[in-house]
């Protein structure tokens, strides 16, 4: 697909110039003013280079520029004018982050040419970009594929907390999704410090002996500074070491931080992580939710009410009994997932993703799995 140009001038008659030249060798779109340019760009942000005009009513071409950045930060944007001015050319590089300042008249070959850098950079941006998501998603599915593989008890609680964060996430509208969905994936990488033995405690509601309970407490902070080592996850990083903080400020880490803030990704992991604990030490849900009201101070009420209203929801989902060929992505499984031989391989509660399904067909076929397998359908899916 051929990348598109825009061209933003307040004269027609230029504009027309541009596409009549230009368009045998580019994607050229055209937008006559500022304003429509914004317009243009907000219903089509693939635009891999912008260049404006200088002095345009409304907004000049760098108070447009900056506008178009905020919208797409990966546009190369360049500015083409008449008034060949210093001050203006200094203003365009440091507040529009201006790739290149051209002055009119501009021959056809200089334009060519600056075109052809400017596509260029917008590929290596691009290619940058790319590289650095496939990297992070890469290390983040190698920490939780490691976490199911060393301790399968931490693994499962993570995969069903992550669920109703999300959720949770959608109802309170937070921002960069992405980043809260990951910190539930990797709130329990830190785990890795607990005997498999005193996580089974934890994840039942018995008690920790002394030494069980302080490594407990350490893995938020263990957790936080592995996955600050990865770029681009330091935000991600900060929510997990707060994840076990208290709303009034109590529980950890034990510093000045308390109510909004907390990262409200953190918020929601507290509840989420503490709800999961209380119905897998055996409460039913509407019990774990009335015991966690009782606990003032240690939850974000608009965190809590939203939990209720994503359990309320979950009321509504059908039960049903599948064979592992008729499993669809979405599905929650509903029981504990047994071999043949009787031996827990996926604890319920857990949303069936593509990795899920392809283990538990795995499994079907080297030790066999106890079938049907019991899930829960959510609204969408029926």
């Amino acid at each position: 697909m051929a990348e598109k140009i825009l061209f933003v001038d307040d004269d027609p008659n230029i504009l027309s110039s541009f596409k009549r030249t230009l368009r045998k060798h580019y994607d050229i779109e055209t937008a006559v003013g500022p304003e429509e340019g914004l317009r243009v760009v907000r219903n089509n942000r693939s635009f891999a280079l912008i260049i404006s005009d200088l002095r345009m009513p409304v907004m000049d071409g760098i108070q447009f520029l900056s506008k178009v950045r905020e919208i797409s930060p990966e546009t190369v944007r360049m500015i083409l004018t008449g008034n060949a001015d210093l001050q203006a050319a200094m203003e365009a590089v440091n507040r529009g982050n201006i790739f290149r300042f051209l002055t009119k008249p501009c021959p056809l070959e200089t334009l060519i040419l600056a075109i052809q850098a400017g596509l260029q950079q917008y590929r290596l941006v691009k290619a940058e970009k790319d590289l650095l998501e496939k990297t992070l998603r890469g290390a983040i599915q190698v920490m939780a594929d490691v976490l199911s593989l060393v301790n399968p008890e931490a693994f499962g609680r993570a995969s069903r907390v992550r669920r109703y964060a999300v959720d949770i996430g959608r109802r309170l509208q937070v921002q960069k999704l992405w980043q809260l969905e990951t910190a539930a994936m990797l709130s329990q990488i830190g785990c890795v410090i607990l005997p498999e033995e005193a996580l089974h405690k934890i994840y039942t509601g018995q008690p920790l002996t002394a030494e069980e309970t302080q490594l407990f407490s350490m893995h938020p902070s263990v957790g936080a500074d592995l996955i600050a080592k990865i770029p681009r996850l330091q935000d991600v990083s900060e929510i997990i070491a707060y994840q076990e903080k208290h709303f009034d400020g109590s529980g950890i880490p034990k510093d000045d931080c308390y109510g909004d803030a907390i990262p409200m990704a953190a918020r929601i992991l507290k509840v989420v992580l503490d709800f999961d604990a209380l119905e897998s030490a055996g409460l039913p849900r509407a019990a774990a939710l009335l015991q966690m009201k009782r606990r003032p101070g240690c939850y974000d009420p608009r965190v809590l009410k939203a939990l209720e209203d994503v359990l309320g929801d979950e009321a509504r989902f059908e039960v049903r009994d599948m064979s592992i060929q008729d499993l669809q992505l979405g599905m929650i499984v509903g029981q504990d997932v047994l071999s043949a031989k009787g031996v827990l391989l996926i604890k319920k509660g857990q949303e069936i993703t593509p990795a899920l399904l392809e283990r538990l067909r795995n499994f079907a076929k080297t030790v066999g799995v106890q079938e049907p397998i019991r899930v829960l359908l959510p609204v969408k899916l029926r």
